[in-house]
């Protein structure tokens, strides 16, 4: 039995995600996105944010959970 082929999460698909230290330093879109590209990366300073960070290019709101 094989397992299937993990699928990249869709860019920008979520307003929410939760990231980990290990995922630092956290960029916009994420590394895992599909659609890497979706607009230029930009790096978030979460952990000097209180440990949230928005994307100013999507909106989208990152959390650091550990």
């Amino acid at each position: 039995m094989t397992a299937a082929p993990v699928q990249p999460t869709q860019a920008n698909a979520a307003k929410q995600y939760e990231v980990r230290r290990a995922d630092l330093p956290l960029s916009c879109p994420l590394p895992s996105m599909a659609l890497w590209n979706s607009h230029p990366r930009v790096y978030l300073p979460i952990e000097a944010e209180g440990g949230t960070s928005d994307c100013p290019y999507c909106g989208a709101h990152f959390v650091l959970v550990d």
